[in-house]
């Protein structure tokens, strides 16, 4: 496990770093690890440069999204493979994405579950999500079907105007059955996302995703909720309050998520009136950064040294310093907020708005994984006289999402193909103050 974001030496937690005489008497006392666990529809997104009468002759309607049935998509892809017109393909999925960067952000394991082409041939989708998924990221869980993977294929004509054609695949048969129950009960967070609720009736990934949402919850188990798209929540809005009161520990969303949800446009009142049926609440909130919300013990609270910010909620940044607990593990518990502006101002050239959110949510899987870690090596560390869901405070944690995030508007891949650097000029060490 690699400590999350950048700090002094005396801030790392002393669990490889222990006295060499201790490890003399103790050779087998080797630092336990953990994993993270989590559902996908397994797909992979497509970008290819055709002409318009590539739209004409396969029947797509230029500037909108087309969901094919397998055999036309399959006709369009095996076109665009044997003209070579794709430009480019990386595996995809807001879970797939979120996992793959909390493994390179923390070099260690995380588990996938979803489905995979049973036959895998060079140069298909199926063989490019392999390419382009972290080998920490664990892959033998995948249930092997006899079909192909979801694609979403992006097709932009010469004038710039993109047209999406859509297959499902076979990405949503996902069975109960598949589920590794130890996997899930042993893991320090499941991260789901609303999409899986979206299947067909006779397509299993609905009551997959329920069934490893109650095994984690039996175990005590963060359950982490990506909202989506706000087109996803808006037509139940009700039983999505539900299902986060029920099931779930932190919630994932952007401004438009949360406006779907909870009928806020201000992302900080949306983050607010989330803490009614959550424990912890990350919003993205594009040009204006993001916020993170959550609830803390009153006798855990820390001051921040910051200016106090203005808002929905005066000066909602007082305890930001503090880090946050789940509800039910405060004796009397106070809601702590905090936000962030774009790292650096944000990117000069955003190259990608796809995955920013996922790449916050790794940051902050990552800090909590390393919480988990900790109190499993060290238990009796001051660290964890409380019961904490993060290793950091929220202010710590909203800046590493926040500097993880800009890798990701800078780059054409949802997904990082490294780490943080361990220097950075462009950092004062204040950054990481908090």
């Amino acid at each position: 496990m690699k400590f999350p974001g950048q700090r002094k030496h005396k801030h790392f937690f002393p669990v490889e770093a222990r006295d060499p005489r201790l490890s003399e008497l103790l050779p087998d006392n080797k630092p336990v690890s953990g994993h993270v666990c989590g559902i996908d529809q397994v797909l992979v997104d497509i970008e290819a440069h055709v002409e318009p009468e590539f739209l004409a002759r396969h029947g797509l309607s230029r500037g909108h999204s087309l969901l094919l049935a397998p055999e036309r998509a399959d006709a369009i892809y095996r076109e665009l493979l044997e003209q070579g017109l794709i430009v480019s393909e990386f595996a995809g999925g807001t879970i797939g994405n979120t996992l793959h960067n909390y493994s390179v952000l923390a070099d260690d394991r995380s588990v996938l579950f979803g489905v995979m082409s049973e036959t895998i041939r060079v140069g298909t989708s199926a063989y490019r999500y392999l390419c382009t998924t972290s080998s920490r990221v664990d892959l033998n869980y995948l249930q092997p079907v006899a079909g192909s993977i979801g694609q979403c294929i992006t097709l932009i004509t010469p004038d710039g105007e993109r047209s999406f054609a859509i297959n499902k695949g076979m990405m949503d048969r996902l069975s109960p059955d598949h589920l590794d129950r130890e996997q899930i009960q042993s893991a320090s967070a499941l991260v789901l996302t609303a999409y899986l609720m979206r299947c067909e009736a006779h397509e299993p990934m609905a009551d997959s995703a329920r069934q490893a949402a109650e095994w984690a919850r039996q175990a005590g188990v963060p359950v982490v909720l990506t909202m989506g798209t706000r087109f996803i929540v808006e037509d139940r809005r009700d039983w999505w309050q539900q299902f986060i009161r029920d099931h779930v520990t932190l919630v994932a969303m952007n401004e438009d998520e949360g406006l779907a949800l909870t009928g806020e446009a201000d992302p900080l009142a949306a983050c607010d009136r989330v803490l009614e049926w959550a424990d912890l609440v990350l919003c993205t909130a594009g040009p204006a950064g993001l916020y993170l919300a959550g609830h803390a013990d009153e006798e855990q609270l820390r001051e921040t040294s910051r200016p106090l910010l203005p808002g929905r909620i005066p000066e909602f940044n007082r305890f930001e310093y503090s880090r946050p607990m789940r509800r039910a593990d405060c004796r009397r518990p106070r809601r702590i907020y905090t936000h962030i502006s774009p790292y650096m101002g944000g990117p000069a050239r955003i190259k990608n708005t796809n995955g920013a959110g996922d790449a916050a949510l790794a940051a902050l899987l990552h800090d909590m994984a390393a919480n988990d870690y900790h109190r499993q090596n060290v238990p009796g560390s001051a660290k964890h006289r409380a019961r904490h869901l993060t290793y950091s405070s929220l202010s710590q944690v909203s800046k590493y999402a926040n500097r993880v995030s800009f890798e990701v508007l800078v780059q054409h891949s949802p997904r990082l193909s490294r780490g943080l650097p361990e220097r950075e000029d462009s950092l004062e060490e204040a950054y990481w103050a908090g």
